[in-house]
């Protein structure tokens, strides 16, 4: 299992062999926190998140743990 873990306010884990690049996490949050890389789904920005957890909601594959939701 690969999970890939971003760190500031909050933590965000995304678990890279379930995550297909759908970029469903990158179009709906708000704060702009989401990016592609290498058709798997980053969370560079996530000193920007703002908590609203849509995220982990949109994603078809539920592959985002986020530490406020």
């Amino acid at each position: 299992m690969v999970i890939k873990e971003f760190k500031g306010e909050v933590t965000i884990k995304i678990d890279y062999d379930k995550c297909k690049g759908h970029a469903e996490c990158v179009d709906v949050c708000p704060a702009d926190v989401y990016e592609l890389k290498d058709g798997k789904s980053t969370a560079p920005m996530v000193n920007d998140c703002i908590e609203c957890c849509s995220c982990v909601e949109v994603c078809p594959e539920g592959a985002i743990e986020h530490s406020s939701c």
